[in-house]
């Protein structure tokens, strides 16, 4: 049996991603100028594109192509680094890098900054409408539309990060952490795999088994991240390791020991392999990202 090349694979999805941002982006002197400078400086910074990614793989596990959910790859990884964006500033956690460069305040300002953000989750929306032309049934917009929306808002990543920033420098259970990490990072995974197969034309048991994976794919990044944060350094994870422990922030590895956290993420992606085994050949792709995300060093 071949072993499947991801490395091929994900610079290829990458490099059609990277270029429908381009395409899609508005250009750097479209009037308002400077609040589209600061998306693009953000968004074109570069990155592992996984969310993208993922909603592309979604769509190949059930038969479509990467040109059909292209618009709403995109939308996930606007939506992605908005959060990013909002998640720097000084009022939220403070950091100075991101993607190995400078964050977005530190180059155009706080309030343009928190206006980037903005402008990108908007557009993410106006993208997601614009894959109508691309799926038979333009229909299957409307629960594109709740999946994202309910993965970004207070029932996903704000909802997580809230918990986030009330929790630190208390004490915390590991039910509360594992409620930070199911909304805060693993909601728009989940949502990623999943509105790909969903405009892909997956129906109802696809669909099913590619959210339950997607849920365990998004913990297991997470709980990654948190080790990396221990152990990671700015050149390998192009942004300041540590701020956890600064923050006095909950994660699985001040709770639980950096094994037993690299024990749960193995679990997990294993969860997230069997899964995906319904897709058979299909799943080739995800069950390397899989393995990709737990043995990752950025």
């Amino acid at each position: 049996m071949s072993v499947f090349d991801l490395e091929a694979y994900l610079k290829e999805r990458r490099a059609l991603v990277d270029a429908a941002l381009e395409r899609f982006l508005p250009g750097e002197d479209t009037p308002p100028p400077t609040v589209h400078r600061a998306m693009r400086y953000s968004v074109l910074a570069g990155g592992k594109r996984l969310r993208p990614i993922l909603v592309i793989a979604g769509a190949e596990a059930v038969g479509a192509t990467a040109a059909a959910v292209m618009p709403t790859a995109c939308a996930l990884e606007l939506i992605h680094t908005y959060s990013l964006i909002h998640d720097d500033l000084p009022a939220m956690d403070d950091d100075d890098y991101r993607r190995g460069r400078l964050t977005n305040h530190k180059v155009f300002g706080d309030a343009m900054a928190i206006l980037a953000g903005d402008a990108l989750l908007t557009f993410a929306f106006q993208l997601v409408a614009d894959n109508a032309s691309l799926v038979p049934d333009a229909r299957v917009i409307c629960d594109v539309v709740a999946e994202i929306a309910a993965a970004a808002g207070t029932a996903g990543m704000v909802g997580g990060q809230v918990v986030d920033i009330e929790s630190e420098g208390k004490t915390t259970t590991a039910e509360t952490l594992e409620l930070i990490h199911t909304r805060k990072t693993a909601a728009l995974i989940r949502a990623s795999l999943s509105v790909g197969a969903r405009l892909g034309g997956g129906d109802a048991a696809a669909l099913d088994a590619i959210g339950d994976a997607g849920q365990s794919l998004g913990l297991a990044f997470q709980i990654v991240d948190d080790i990396l944060d221990v152990e990671g350094s700015l050149e390998t994870l192009g942004k300041t390791a540590g701020s956890d422990e600064r923050k006095q922030k909950v994660t699985y590895p001040a709770l639980h020991g950096i094994e037993a956290s690299r024990r749960e993420a193995r679990r997990l992606i294993e969860r997230t392999k069997s899964r995906l085994g319904v897709f058979g050949a299909r799943s080739a792709p995800l069950c390397a990202l899989a393995d990709f995300v737990v043995e990752r060093k950025s």
